[in-house]
């Protein structure tokens, strides 16, 4: 770190990030819980998170262009005001609303609710772009990959807790009081924000203000830096994989045990995310971060192939761990790398851009898997035909249609990840990173503050 004061906002902001992250994570999870233990529908679960992913890949630039715009901090105060109320408003239409029509999949009453609470989680993640550059304000470039590990320490400590909290709250106090804690934590963490002072006294503009949506100019900023097309690419066919995870996660770990005993388990395994992100604090990520992506990615979907091969929650949950403990590495990986040869004056819009193209391809597969799951996969492997081809290599049980997703799901990841890591791309970004100068933050210089 720079100095104390910089060390300070640092930490409260990552205190806060906490509050924050807990927040919307135990309503997102309740609700999806919820709803799926309610219609036992696929199709419900795979259209919430596919909504979530799109929403985030369309307001991906729009962030990024605020963060550029704005001081890092207006933003983040600015999206917990709008969380706070899209909250509140989403408490007051579950409350008025019939209950069977909030859970008639596709009505107006269901998505107006979903909707509501989309609205709040999806304005959240402009924090999470504002607080990427911050981290670039805040900390020399040589203590970054490890500044990026405590944020992944922080992402993780909130998911293990609201996982757990989520599940024990909609399955002993239902989703009534599940919507009003959410509320007073949300209220809670905007309060705190509102105290924290962040070293940001003027934003400069290198190219003059930015526009509200600036493609052109976070394109440009990516396609100067040789070999950061290709990342950004790898990332997105990443997410376009894991998109069906989103879909069928939750329904599948739902098949084998119960939303209290799920939402424990999910607790527990993301102290692997914990452990994760505290290695990667403590080391770093060596000389070449882009490597380390590609290695986590590996390790990553040999995990999917092999964590539901058998209907055995503990086979399940260890393979879980696994994955949460490699996850801060990749994030950290890429965020260090983008820090690093991106211009601080830019990466706002350049994190936003790649946020909307990364998490593009979230929804398409989310879409497209959770009703070819639900209405192909699910009843074929249920069928003679099915076990009779396939039995020998999943087993026997009520999810081995959705277990037959991953595998395929993972073979396919693994395949991309070796591929790249062959690839010329991945060694031109590496000399990109390489042969960087580590320029810090000039925000505090003189500049044009709106």
């Amino acid at each position: 770190m720079t100095g104390p004061p910089h060390r300070q906002a640092f930490g409260h902001l990552l205190v806060n990030t906490f509050i924050a992250n807990l927040t919307t994570s135990f309503l997102w999870f309740a609700l999806t819980f919820w709803i799926y233990l309610e219609t036992r529908s696929v199709l419900a679960t795979s259209l919430l998170g596919g909504s979530y992913m799109l929403l985030l890949a369309v307001m991906g630039v729009p962030f990024g262009g605020l963060v550029d715009r704005w001081r890092k901090k207006s933003v983040m105060v600015g999206a917990q005001v709008v969380t706070a109320v899209a909250f509140a408003l989403g408490l007051a239409a579950f409350l008025l609303l019939p209950r069977a029509e909030v859970l008639t999949v596709g009505s107006p009453a269901f998505w107006l609710v979903a909707g509501l609470v989309l609205a709040g989680a999806v304005v959240e993640s402009a924090r999470g772009i504002a607080l990427s550059a911050t981290v670039t304000l805040l900390v020399p470039a040589a203590d970054r990959a490890r500044a990026n590990g405590q944020v992944g320490i922080v992402n993780g400590l909130s998911f293990a807790v609201t996982s757990v909290f989520s599940g024990l709250a909609v399955g002993q106090l239902g989703m009534d009081a599940t919507f009003l804690i959410a509320v007073g934590l949300t209220v809670a963490s905007l309060a705190h924000l509102w105290f924290v002072r962040l070293p940001e006294a003027q934003v400069l503009h290198a190219d003059g203000v930015p526009k509200p949506v600036d493609f052109a100019g976070a394109w440009r900023a990516i396609v100067v830096v040789p070999g950061l097309i290709g990342l950004i690419a790898f990332s997105t066919l990443n997410n376009l994989l894991g998109g069906v995870f989103i879909a069928i996660m939750d329904p599948y770990g739902l098949n084998l045990v119960s939303v209290e005993a799920w939402g424990v388990l999910w607790g527990v395994a993301s102290f692997g995310f914990l452990v994760g992100g505290a290695l990667v604090a403590r080391f770093g990520l060596g000389r070449n971060p882009l490597r380390a992506l590609l290695l986590a990615n590996v390790a990553m979907w040999t995990i999917g192939v092999l964590f539901t091969i058998r209907e055995s929650i503990v086979l399940t949950m260890a393979g879980i761990v696994l994955w949460m403990a490699l996850m801060p590495v990749a994030e950290a990986a890429e965020q260090t790398v983008l820090q690093r040869v991106v211009p601080y004056e830019k990466q706002g819009r350049v994190f936003g851009l790649a946020q909307a193209v990364e998490v593009a391809a979230s929804p398409v597969s989310a879409f497209l898997v959770g009703p070819l799951a639900h209405f192909v996969i699910v009843p074929w492997m249920a069928s003679a035909d099915g076990r009779d081809r396939l039995g020998w290599l999943l087993g026997d049980g009520v999810a081995r249609g959705l277990a037959l997703v991953f595998v395929l799901v993972s073979l396919v990841g693994l395949a991309v990840t070796l591929a790249a890591m062959a690839s010329r791309p991945y060694r031109t970004l590496s000399t990109s990173y390489a042969s960087a100068a580590a320029a810090p933050a000039r925000a505090t210089q003189p500049g044009t503050s709106p």
